[in-house]
């Protein structure tokens, strides 16, 4: 079942039923419409990991 439109999913386009829905999916989340929910007040697993600078912020 295509997770856009919930019609049947197409071999070619799997796990969509069609390019417009397999297209309309990668427009989400290069948009950031899917993300994960965070606590920003607590860094959690960056903290003692060497991911976080002295300031806080994250190493990219």
């Amino acid at each position: 079942m295509c997770p856009i439109c919930r019609k049947p999913v197409v071999k070619g386009h799997a796990p969509f039923c069609s390019k417009r829905c397999a297209d309309l999916d990668l427009w989400r989340w290069l948009n950031g419409a899917y993300s994960v929910p965070c606590d920003d007040d607590s860094p959690g697993e960056f903290e003692g990991s060497g991911l976080l600078s002295e300031d806080g912020e994250t190493r990219h």
